[in-house]
């Protein structure tokens, strides 16, 4: 599928959508859209993904594209207005439109009469589905051995690593599949319940539905986790992934040199062998697990050898192995994990 990703303003460090689909979904990017950046190449601020244009909008493609894709995800998941020409466009271009926000470009009233009358599909990924219900208990009865992405805060990479190690355990021989949790997540893998949006009641049980569903066809299941145990606002979404994924192995995820909440800045990062104890006690009455290994984001590093020290840093402070998965690769703490 071709696609064009609108990252306006905020490409690519405040674009984890689009990075997202850059770097692992199968699709052909077409361009990415951002006006403060228009005439560059997504080569010239990414390293190590498929590189392509960067527009101003979607009135500079050249060629058409199967659906835009809205990537980025701000706090609270609003829509921006001075999106809205971008999205019209795309519909009067004839490409479906999809988008992982708490808006629903399909309950927008221009959006869905434009969508009809061209004949194409608004998908909102972060609309769960109607038969959710709560948890029986049973995600530990399934024969995949489970590892959950933790976190000390959003953003730290916790979909990122559960699909590098699903990829490195792949390359080894492995029957490994990824379970998305997130609006990204779900873009790449076409499937998934987007569980920061479910029901509170229903959060453990649409994890457990995923869990079934995958749980007896594969060796692991390596699940994408959201938020923060420790999150002043979005702490009730990682609590319902650790007890509904009743995870075997933790990997937790961090910033390098990150020390309070993003956008939350009064509150300030728990130790990190604080928040490992966190984890692992909270998850203990419905499923006993232990943190195996760490995932360190230093792309803020410039030197391999100063990245390396940090990545050492990092695993002394948790005591188990740790790796930046982007830039030295999870299999350097495969053995930790399966």
């Amino acid at each position: 599928m071709r696609v064009a990703l609108l990252a306006h303003e905020k490409f690519p460090d405040d674009a984890k959508t689009a990075v997202g689909v850059l770097r692992y979904a199968d699709f052909d990017v077409a361009a990415v859209l951002d006006r403060d950046l228009a005439g560059d190449r997504v080569s010239d601020h990414l390293a190590g993904v498929a590189d392509a244009p960067i527009v101003a909008g979607m009135d500079e493609l050249d060629e058409p594209v199967d659906a835009l894709l809205i990537g980025i995800a701000p706090i609270g998941g609003g829509f921006d207005e001075s999106w809205r020409p971008d999205v019209r466009a795309a519909i009067e271009r004839g490409a479906d439109v999809v988008a992982g926000l708490h808006y629903f470009l399909s309950e927008d009233e221009e959006f869905a009469s434009l969508a009809a009358e061209h004949n194409v599909d608004l998908r909102d990924v972060r609309k769960p589905d109607e038969d959710l219900t709560v948890a029986e208990g049973v995600s530990g009865d399934v024969s995949a051995e489970v590892v959950l992405t933790v976190g000390t805060d959003c953003s730290t990479g916790k979909m990122t690593s559960s699909i590098e190690m699903m990829e490195a355990a792949t390359a080894r021989g492995e029957d490994a599949a990824f379970v998305p949790t997130g609006q990204t997540g779900i873009m790449i893998a076409d499937w998934g319940h987007p569980i920061d949006r479910v029901v509170s009641d229903f959060t453990a049980g649409a994890v457990e539905d995923m869990i079934v569903e995958r749980g007896d066809d594969h060796d692991y299941l390596f699940v994408e986790g959201q938020g923060s145990i420790n999150h002043p606002a979005y702490s009730s979404v990682t609590l319902g992934i650790l007890h509904g994924a009743m995870p075997d192995k933790l990997v937790l995820t961090h910033n390098v040199g990150q020390e309070v909440v993003h956008g939350y800045e009064d509150f300030a990062l728990p130790d990190l062998d604080t928040v490992v104890d966190l984890y692992e006690d909270v998850a203990a009455p419905v499923h006993e697990t232990e943190v195996v290994a760490g995932m360190i984001n230093t792309s803020s590093i410039e030197s391999d050898e100063k990245a390396r020290e940090a990545v050492e840093a990092y695993s002394a402070a948790i005591g188990v192995p740790a790796t930046d998965p982007v830039r030295f690769g999870a299999e350097e703490v495969l053995d930790a994990i399966l």
